[in-house]
């Protein structure tokens, strides 16, 4: 992993981008902590051209986005749209909205249309991946349901974003995940996972969890992934704190 690989997953800063202004200051403080590039998610209602004219004003590269669930299998042509405009390759399926995967058959049927739609990225030279939670992890007629989306789609038409916390979450081992998904994991989202003083389950900054980063880091390299993405959905203080935690640790540790 080298340090133009990792991204900040600016869903962790969601509070600090509802307007432009507000966006602007925020991804001038994520180029300062270090970063050389976002994943665009979280924004509050600006165009796609305002936030990618303050990409490049601060020399922030784009490593893809999180679109809406809906947007990606109802209207693709329009995803396609916005990476385009965003300079970037990537857009991530973010959850399972609407699903519930009470039978195989419903499995089948969001296989079938996220096929359908990472399609029509793929003609456009785009690519879709998948954003896990705990909820794949879930057995369905004795099948993980994140194992049957893969095993029921085109890997040029889905692939894989790994997120590590919810792997773990979900009782998944994400080194294994890594390991399954070599070839067909570009993206990967870095969150670190740990017990607390109340024996809760919590995120945490990259190093400061459970996770074994040594082995992850080593088989999503094997995998072949380009992007390593931070993100952290609940921060015990500033987001911005936590995300330069996370940098630090993995650039002093790994690059």
């Amino acid at each position: 992993m080298q340090k133009k690989q990792i991204a900040a997953q600016l869903y962790t800063l969601r509070d600090y981008l509802k307007t432009p202004e507000e966006a602007r200051e925020t991804l001038q403080k994520v180029k300062e902590i270090g970063y050389p590039a976002v994943q665009i998610s979280g924004f509050g209602p600006m165009p796609t051209e305002v936030i990618k004219e303050m990409l490049d004003e601060f020399g922030l590269a784009c490593a893809g986005t999180h679109e809406s669930p809906l947007e990606i299998l109802d209207h693709p042509e329009k995803v396609v749209e916005i990476l385009n405009i965003l300079g970037t390759e990537y857009t991530a399926y973010p959850w399972p909205q609407n699903e519930t995967f009470a039978t195989f058959k419903d499995v089948e049927t969001l296989a079938r249309r996220l096929n359908e739609a990472g399609k029509v990225l793929y003609d456009s030279g785009k690519i879709l991946t998948y954003h896990n939670h705990h909820i794949e992890f879930r057995q369905v007629e004795g099948k993980i349901v994140l194992e049957s989306l893969y095993e029921l789609t085109d890997p040029r038409y889905l692939q894989g974003e790994i997120d590590t916390h919810w792997v773990q979450r979900g009782g998944g081992n994400p080194v294994a995940w890594c390991q399954k998904l070599k070839g067909r994991l570009p993206q990967l989202h870095l969150k670190d996972y740990r017990i607390n003083a109340a024996n809760e389950i919590e995120f945490a900054e990259i190093g400061y969890g459970n996770l074994n980063w040594d082995e992850i880091l080593k088989a999503a390299e094997a995998a072949g992934c380009e992007w390593y993405i931070v993100e952290q959905d609940i921060c015990p203080g500033s987001p911005f704190d936590s995300l330069k935690m996370s940098l630090d640790y993995l650039v002093k540790t790994y690059c």
